[in-house]
């Protein structure tokens, strides 16, 4: 984008071709005069927080309970939220496709267990 920008002088040439709009250019801009290109690598972009390797739950544990779990041990102040616990139980292949997809109302995960009425 800025490369663009170098080149035409249009900020708003250099953000539609790079699918940004002005704010985007005007954010960065300042890093980019200060540092040039360099100070753009610099910046790393937003990922959302994730959970220690280091939580080992105990069997039968859901999201929620490991969340407050972290919580007891970070002095009660919240550290990551119950989908953040999902997530990274996902990420590390620990989360159980079946009971989610159960609550979701898919394929029930116990044999000869029925569905509730009025669920397709």
């Amino acid at each position: 984008m800025f490369e663009r920008w170098e080149k035409t002088g249009t900020v708003t040439v250099a953000g539609r071709k790079a699918h940004v709009n002005r704010q985007t250019f005007y954010n960065g801009k300042g890093r980019f005069e200060a540092g040039g290109y360099a100070a753009l690598a610099s910046h790393a972009p937003k990922q959302p927080r994730r959970v220690s390797a280091a939580i080992e739950p105990q069997p039968g544990w859901g999201k929620q309970r490991i969340a407050d779990e972290l919580v007891k041990g970070n002095s009660w102040v919240p550290l990551a939220s119950p989908n953040t616990v999902k997530r990274f139980r996902q990420d590390a292949g620990r989360g159980s496709e079946a009971e989610a997809t159960a609550k979701k109302g898919g394929r029930n995960p116990l044999p000869g267990a029925q569905k509730r009425p009025g669920n397709p």
